[in-house]
């Protein structure tokens, strides 16, 4: 018997397909740019040139300077006519065997999806014999979609427009020269704005090939209408989210220092997986860090510049062939100021991109991040007496793809574990927090409500020393902050600060033994409020809610203050069930009495409120 049927039309028409190939998942165009940077990685560039063609328009009221074309040259080993016929088909990169997954490319997809995610028309000359000998070939989404191209042009002999040629500055016997243009679906509409949200981004997916030397990234920006200007560059710099190395777009002092420190120390900072994997042992690398004393000290850090650049790198850097994927931020507590101050790495091979789960577009591990996702659950499982070696073996007999990364992830999440509580201890000890500017208004409306009781005619035992020399004052304060633990320079600006400015109040940051929230300390005429950083009312009440706002989201917020306010919830329970457990008698009248008498205190202070 024979099949009478026949076929004529092809399972995805081009025509069709092109349309809804654009919507591939690129983050932003920086993304879909290192698709690009990772060809000329793995054509053996050491020099890749990324230019923003701006052109002025006029507009309605004013003259409008717009990037109308972005070009990515490098000086690579090029392509000839065969592979160059090919680096516009989706899926049929070079390297889509396994035997020859040894860098960065892979899936065959990356030049055409990374292109057509952003424009309608991408334009590639290639050349392995002199620029002159340039060939070239396009994509063009239009022609596509009405149908008046079949296919891949066939490259052909053509002149690299002299626009690039003119620019460039390393033109090589060998090179690539990739054009996007009518650029429909750009983020950013001037070349400046897309190389600053650009660079903190691809400096950081390539900080490995940047900061050993193999790799210059060149962002131009030129602009058509005033050539005779002259181009602008400016050199990508390393952003490394462990703060490990030197010479990083971190800003001073960290920018020529490590801002971070190798956690566990020197050797123990890293710890390697051998990964048993289709017939063969590879390597997984984990790396943890985080800040050292210096990046940490003085007060509101998170606020600096280093503490907002530290902020932007939240995260897990996942990294494939020294080439970073993705920031996970599956482990990290959002509502938590410190989780800036910590650094982890996981790099691994190629050969495990179907275990780790990495997406075509090289920007997730999705796998991993999956594991990660478990881990919450998993350790309720142990908490019951069910091992971590159970676990796995369970996982295996299902024959979960996943089962080799729990190991991983269990440790990652006990070890960030450990690091969250060295940087929570850093700031503790005899170093005091002084913020006279986030104090000045409490400050001086509680000085204000105590001089309005003062001509009410009540009195407090400070009040003597008053009038006593500002000088004397100022020696009072500071030796009674000394004796409290308080460190010289802290105390002695303690000082300075209530006397000059006439305060009756001051309040300061320090951990000290003891049960107690906060210490009151009549010195000098002043009454010091003492916080103790120790105590877990700090960190669920001030900490949370004094912690810089101004690059958090509207959801970060609101989980903050959802924390501060559970925080004095329980605050209150606590006094509740002292007054609870008081044996019957006069004691547990007196403590219900205090408890009136401060809260007077309290209508006074809270109601004068502007």
């Amino acid at each position: 018997m024979t099949n009478s049927t026949t076929f004529n039309e092809s399972y995805v028409p081009a025509h069709l397909a092109i349309q809804a190939m654009r919507d591939n998942g690129y983050k932003n165009t920086a993304y879909a740019v290192a698709e690009l940077i990772d060809n000329s990685i793995q054509a053996n560039a050491n020099y890749v040139q990324i230019i923003c063609k701006e052109k002025e328009e006029v507009g309605p009221s004013r003259t409008l300077v717009k990037l109308n074309q972005l070009a990515v040259l490098d000086n690579g080993e090029g392509m000839d006519a065969e592979v160059l016929q090919l680096c516009l088909q989706f899926g049929n990169g070079t390297r889509l065997d396994k035997n020859k997954r040894t860098g960065i490319g892979r899936f065959g997809m990356g030049l055409p999806a990374s292109s057509i995610s952003q424009c309608k028309r991408v334009d590639v000359w290639s050349w392995q014999d002199g620029v002159e000998n340039a060939l070239h070939t396009y994509l063009d989404i239009d022609e596509v979609k009405n149908q008046q191209t079949q296919g891949i042009p066939a490259p052909t002999k053509k002149e690299i427009p002299s626009i690039w040629l003119e620019h460039w500055e390393r033109f090589d016997k060998s090179g690539t020269l990739i054009v996007w243009s009518n650029l429909d679906r750009f983020m950013w509409s001037k070349g400046q704005t897309l190389i600053t949200h650009s660079e903190l981004i691809i400096g950081r997916m390539y900080r490995k090939f940047l900061h050993d030397g193999s790799l210059k990234i060149d962002f131009t920006t030129i602009n058509e209408s005033r050539l005779a200007d002259g181009a602008k560059h400016h050199f990508a710099l390393p952003n490394d989210p462990l703060y490990l190395m030197d010479k990083t777009s971190c800003p001073e002092p960290f920018n020529e220092k490590p801002m971070f420190e190798p956690a566990f120390g020197p050797e123990e900072y890293e710890q390697v997986f051998n990964i048993p994997y289709d017939n063969e042992i590879h390597q997984i690398y984990v790396r943890f860090s985080h800040a050292t004393d210096e990046a940490r000290e003085g007060v509101s850090t998170g606020a600096k510049p280093h503490g907002k650049h530290a902020n932007a790198n939240l995260g897990i850097s996942i990294v494939r062939a020294g080439r970073e994927l993705d920031m996970d931020t599956t482990l990290v507590n959002s509502y938590d100021p410190i989780e800036r101050w910590w650094g982890i790495e996981v790099e691994f091979p190629p050969a495990l991109d179907e275990l780790m789960g990495v997406s075509n577009n090289k920007q997730s591990a999705r796998n991993f991040s999956d594991v990660l996702a478990m881990m919450e659950s998993l350790k309720k499982e142990m908490d019951k007496g069910v091992t971590l070696k159970e676990i796995i073996e369970e996982y295996r007999e299902e024959g979960d793809p996943r089962t080799e990364l729990i190991e991983i992830c269990d440790f990652i999440n006990r070890r960030l574990n450990l690091i969250r509580k060295i940087i929570k201890k850093q700031n503790e000890g005899s170093r005091a927090n002084i913020n006279t500017a986030k104090n000045e208004k409490v400050e001086k409306q509680a000085t204000e409500v105590t001089n309005q009781r003062k001509e009410l005619g009540y009195v407090g035992t400070s009040d003597a020393d008053e009038c006593k020399p500002a000088e004397e004052r100022k020696e009072e304060i500071k030796t009674g902050l000394i004796a409290s633990g308080i460190d010289d320079k802290s105390a002695q600006m303690v000082a300075e600060h209530s006397v000059t400015h006439n305060l009756k109040y001051n309040f300061i940051e320090n951990s000290f033994h003891g049960s107690a929230f906060f210490a009151v300390q009549p010195k000098g005429g002043t009454i010091n409020i003492i916080l103790n950083k120790a105590h877990p009312a700090y960190e669920n009440l001030l900490e949370t809610l004094d912690e810089d706002c101004e690059d958090i989201s509207s959801i970060k917020l609101k989980e903050r203050l959802e924390k501060a306010s559970l925080g004095l919830k329980l605050l209150l329970a606590a006094w509740a069930r002292y007054e609870d457990e008081m044996p019957d008698g006069m004691r547990k009248d007196h403590v219900q009495n205090v408890r009136e008498d401060w809260g007077k205190y309290a209508k006074d202070f809270l109601k004068y409120e502007k």
